[in-house]
């Protein structure tokens, strides 16, 4: 994103025209931001270009500690109070105008047809649209924008879900991904042929279905082995409100650069170079409400910056390998959740787990898997401590509890996605 000049390169003019608009609206509307950088605020254009990597990061934190000192409205004006969910710290509130919403419907709109959704298509929304949750509204008014038909069944209940796929036919499901593998199951305990439903394509929410090498991973390959459906990654937060997607190349989840300014750093907050991982950090733009500036996102993506095969030249992302705040420490050795979520979604046999890290006398990790307790004097036990040997060089704590019960910890009815780690 940088020359050596340090100057601002975007893919257009009018994309470096939204962000210095961005900066300067927050600096005219936001007490936050009116603080924070008040010595931006004389600089012209072309100097704002020349010092942004001096502009101070926002974080997450900040966000926590000054939450309504983002807004740019009078309260009145706010249309739509969304929070975050709470999976990295306590949840904050996102204000949106009705310009917000607007923006917000169109860039699901698009994001939707690069998943090759299109009017008319029948959309079956397995995530909640209520408790302030950005997503599930987004994806509805994003799915009416393009003319398509929206069914809401919200998370959960396989019954329903597949009560809703034989009766009303959907082509497109929009749901978690390790909630597929609860509905596949269902299907075969039920004698569902999955070869024959409607279903054709899953949007994928809140996990990866991808590798480094845009190959499904684990997780996905254990959904399209059952499933033969096209699977299509995503990758969003609240406080972005903006999603990237994967087109029909699916060689990473596209930017939306009329929406968004997105920078990858690395430790040092340089740009890491193309097919490198850094930290996710984005600059919000047409945003009314709750504007964030060079916002640490604590995720850590590859970023791709050549020309996308399907000819889009926008920067992509490969899957999150990571939260920096979700690094766990074990036994000497470092691993992130997802290489833990990998070894058991690649064991059929287990169908939900529930991953607990907490803390020793000395403050050191530790990690507590919980599975089905049929499996506890099986022979799988054995294969299972070798796969977790291999994969993370060390062997966790397991616990054993009923399925359902698990199933009730991982799908909570008070949360919007599925609980498969937490961190006390």
């Amino acid at each position: 994103m940088f020359n050596g000049e340090e100057m601002i390169v975007m893919d257009n003019q009018k994309s470096t025209d939204s962000l210095i608009e961005t900066v300067r609206y927050a600096l005219d509307n936001s007490p936050f931001y009116k603080s924070k950088l008040n010595g931006f605020y004389e600089l012209s254009v072309s100097e704002l270009q020349e010092n942004w990597k001096m502009i101070p990061f926002t974080t997450k934190q900040d966000l926590s500690e000054s939450n309504t000192d983002f807004l740019c409205v009078p309260m009145t004006e706010v249309a739509d109070f969304v929070t975050t969910s709470g999976t990295t710290g306590d949840p904050v509130t996102i204000f949106l105008t009705r310009s917000d919403l607007d923006r917000l419907a169109v860039n699901e709109r698009d994001s939707l047809k690069l998943a090759g959704v299109q009017k008319g298509d029948i959309v079956q929304l397995m995530t909640t649209i209520d408790r302030q949750f950005m997503a599930g509204m987004a994806y509805y008014q994003g799915v009416q924008k393009l003319e398509a038909g929206m069914i809401r069944i919200g998370p959960g209940v396989p019954e329903l879900q597949w009560n809703s796929i034989l009766r009303y036919k959907p082509r497109v499901l929009i749901a978690v991904p390790s909630f597929i593998l609860t509905l596949i199951n269902y299907a075969k305990t039920n004698k569902i042929d999955l070869s024959t439903t409607s279903v054709e394509t899953i949007v994928c929410i809140g996990e990866s279905v991808r590798d480094d090498a845009f190959s499904l991973n684990i997780l996905g390959e254990r959904i399209t082995k059952d499933w033969p459906i096209q699977l299509y990654s995503t990758y969003a937060s609240t406080e972005m409100a903006t999603a990237f997607t994967e087109c029909e190349a699916q060689q990473g989840c596209h930017l939306n650069d009329e929406l968004l300014f997105l920078e990858v750093l690395d430790e040092n907050g340089e740009e890491v170079a193309n097919g490198d991982e850094g930290e996710v950090v984005i600059t919000t733009l047409g945003v009314t409400g709750t504007p964030l500036i060079r916002y640490r996102t604590g995720d850590i993506a590859k970023r791709f910056s050549e020309p996308c095969t399907c000819g889009r030249k926008t920067p992509r992302l490969g899957p999150i390998v990571g939260r920096k705040n979700q690094m766990i420490k074990y036994k000497g050795t470092t691993v992130f959740p997802q290489a833990i979520f990998d070894i058991f979604d690649s064991i059929r046999e287990v169908i939900c787990y529930k991953i607990t890290v907490s803390k020793d006398d000395l403050q050191n990790d530790l990690v507590t898997i919980l599975l089905e307790s049929k499996l506890q004097e099986s022979e799988l036990m054995t294969e299972i401590k070798n796969k977790c040997h291999s994969k993370l060089k060390v062997i966790p704590n397991f616990e054993f509890d009923d399925l359902e019960k698990i199933q009730a910890q991982v799908y909570k009815k008070n949360l919007r996605k599925p609980e498969k780690i937490i961190f006390k």
